[in-house]
């Protein structure tokens, strides 16, 4: 099949057909989703936590996200690979922004980018990147890199004053030229409103079904992460479980000599062993 654009994922959306995305940090794990026919695969921020371990995503840099792009590059043919802009790489300067933009792209291999907000500052890079050739994502509702400001896990938009917030900020992403929009965490009518008002995709989580898609941390969706799983999470499978019996179910075996077994070994040629074995000396008194 062809190459999935960000020109696709718009058309998805006036076809009337739901958009599903999901992270992937790696090559094994991209490569799996990849075939499971995904039409777009964030390498998010969220890496912080599911992969290295910190309790929010501003530890993520840069390199961190270049380096996990070109793993997952690697893997995929078909879905459109996005890159979160991490903590503090774009909101400093238009030339910074753009280097690090840059180096998503050339180095990691991300055909998009993700930005959170839409403050003024964040529009105009907007323009900045989409006016270099790149696409851009935007991100409305609950922003994980504000999470010392708003808490963790806030639902935003509850109120009337902050719904029409979030759908003026909504249609300027648009006016921008962001491709998509992904609403984190904001209540199901005023997604569905949004997502009407907009001529643009939006990708929900924790948002309802009328969004024009959905995205999940793919750790969250297969039982991965050790961490707070949101209510909006439906798991799926249960990794954690399944590996942690095969590595106990392997330490039996090692430990009973059950592993490996012969047909699991490398095995001499009968005449060389013959040879070989003559090398052995007997043990000394």
């Amino acid at each position: 099949m062809a190459k999935i654009t960000a020109n696709d994922i718009v058309k998805l959306k006036h076809e009337g057909k739901p958009i599903v995305c999901l992270t992937a940090y790696d090559f094994p794990t991209a490569a799996t989703v990849e075939e499971a026919g995904v039409d777009l695969i964030l390498v998010g921020d969220t890496l912080g936590m599911v992969v290295q371990g910190h309790d929010t995503t501003l530890t993520v840099t840069v390199d961190d996200l270049v380096y996990h792009l070109s793993m997952v590059r690697r893997a995929i043919k078909q879905a459109l690979l996005v890159g979160d802009m991490p903590f503090m790489s774009f909101q400093e300067s238009d030339e910074k922004t753009m280097a690090h933009v840059g180096r998503m792209v050339k180095d990691g291999g991300a055909e998009a980018v993700k930005l959170e907000g839409a403050q003024p500052e964040t529009l105009a890079r907007i323009r900045k990147i989409i006016g270099a050739g790149i696409p851009v994502m935007g991100h409305l509702g609950y922003t994980p890199q504000s999470v010392h400001y708003f808490g963790r896990r806030i639902v935003r938009g509850k109120t009337a004053a902050q719904a029409r917030v979030l759908l003026e900020n909504a249609l300027a992403l648009q006016e921008a030229g962001c491709f998509a929009i992904v609403l984190e965490m904001v209540p199901w009518q005023l997604a569905g409103l949004i997502s009407r008002a907009l001529n643009i995709p939006t990708i929900g989580i924790g948002s309802g079904v009328e969004c024009d898609g959905q995205i999940l941390v793919l750790h969250d969706l297969v039982g991965f992460y050790r961490g707070y799983s949101p209510k909006f999470v439906r798991k799926l499978a249960d990794v954690t479980a399944s590996m942690r019996a095969a590595v106990q179910e392997y330490g039996e075996l090692v430990r009973g000599r059950r592993y490996p077994a012969q047909e699991e070994s490398v095995a001499l040629a009968e005449d060389v062993w013959e040879e070989i074995s003559r090398l052995e000396k007997p043990t000394e008194d």
